[in-house]
């Protein structure tokens, strides 16, 4: 069976290990572009948000190409993020085409119905329990490979001597975990992905900005919606640090809960209101307390819960000391336009940090 998947991130590379290893054809959509995010405009609900767009457009360019089942992941809370997969389905549907949608939900929400829908995928590829469990945490190590590869990416590129060595290496380190294997294969690229990135020429006398970066988990961990925020950042010289990975997010929803964010939101926002909102508020003011610069903020343009989130920025960046950037972001969101937010957000930080340091001057921003 051809199963194809949401393009997110580095993701693509442990859901195609996942999905070959289960006996069936990974189909990986390709990397969205700017005919991804037409063709999800052209079939979306006008409210729609850009995540909701762009797994359009990579659903129809991956059924294009042969896709029989979409796997994808459902949402919790008053969040719109839970209906998409149906309405997803019910678009690409009447648009004729042929195929079977599995949307997966939180096994604390639905044990039942997500084992069910991994029995039948079992069934499907002709794959025992046994054979599962061993390809599972084979892809889950790809993932984790993965997501510490990029972490250090980012802990190294404010530092790189050439612009643009980062991630040129990073690059390679991809193709390599990708075509790793077995476990053994996956922790040894993982290993020498590691030591590429430390040999990157650095300039370890710089004192970058460091930045924290919350918001909705689309936005945040696909650089073509987020315009490769981090890597823009980066080459500012500034040392970002994500709020989420998707490693971060499936301890949440299939293995253990992290209650470090609630916690800390709870002075602000003591309940789910859906989507990220909750990790947003509460990352903030664990950023401020672990003394970050600033907090960039992303979310979709119209995402209601980032909104909530947005609005108690102001009262936890006065409380904390800690200056926030909200980008919302939709399809007509500019890379230039976006720069030039960023360039100037950062230069306040700099400024701010010079009146701290000379103890003079206003030290708020």
């Amino acid at each position: 069976m051809k199963i194809t998947f949401p393009y997110m991130g580095t993701s693509h590379i442990a859901f195609k290990h996942l999905f070959n290893h289960l006996g069936h054809e990974a189909l990986v959509p390709p990397p969205p572009s700017k005919r991804t995010l037409t063709y999800g405009t052209q079939h979306a609900p006008e409210f729609a948000c850009i995540p909701f767009k762009v797994l359009l457009g990579s659903y129809i360019e991956a059924l294009e190409q042969g896709a029989e089942l979409i796997i994808t992941s459902g949402g919790r809370g008053p969040c719109r993020a839970g209906i998409y997969g149906m309405l997803h389905e019910r678009i690409l549907k009447s648009l004729g085409y042929k195929f079977e949608m599995m949307v997966f939900e939180s096994i604390f929400r639905e044990p039942l119905g997500f084992f069910s829908k991994v029995r039948r995928v079992l069934k499907a590829g002709r794959v025992s329990w046994p054979r599962f469990i061993k390809v599972y945490k084979d892809a889950w190590v790809k993932l984790c490979a993965l997501d510490e590869t990029e972490i250090l990416s980012h802990e190294v590129r404010p530092y790189e001597l050439n612009r643009g060595e980062t991630t040129k290496v990073f690059k390679q380190c991809l193709e390599s975990i990708d075509r790793a294997q077995t476990r053994e294969e996956i922790r040894e690229a993982g290993s020498i992905a590691r030591k590429l990135l430390k040999a990157v020429p650095q300039d370890r006398s710089r004192r970058p900005l460091r930045i924290g970066i919350i918001g909705e988990i689309y936005v945040v961990l696909e650089p073509f919606i987020n315009l490769d925020v981090e890597k823009t950042l980066g080459e500012m010289g500034v040392h970002t640090q994500r709020s989420i990975y998707l490693t971060d997010w499936t301890r949440e929803n299939t293995l253990v809960k992290d209650e470090d964010a609630k916690a800390a939101a709870r002075p602000y926002l003591d309940q789910l209101i859906g989507g990220h909102a909750l990790n947003s508020v509460g990352e903030t003011v664990l950023y401020a307390k672990n003394g970050y610069d600033g907090v960039i903020q992303l979310a979709p343009f119209t995402c209601i819960p980032e909104i909530v989130a947005k609005s108690l920025m102001p009262k936890i960046s006065r409380d904390l000391g800690i200056p926030v950037l909200t980008v919302f972001l939709d399809e007509q969101t500019g890379k230039a336009g976006l720069q030039t937010r960023l360039e100037a957000f950062v230069d306040l930080l700099r400024q701010k940090r010079r009146w701290k340091e000379e103890g003079t001057g206003c030290t708020a921003i």
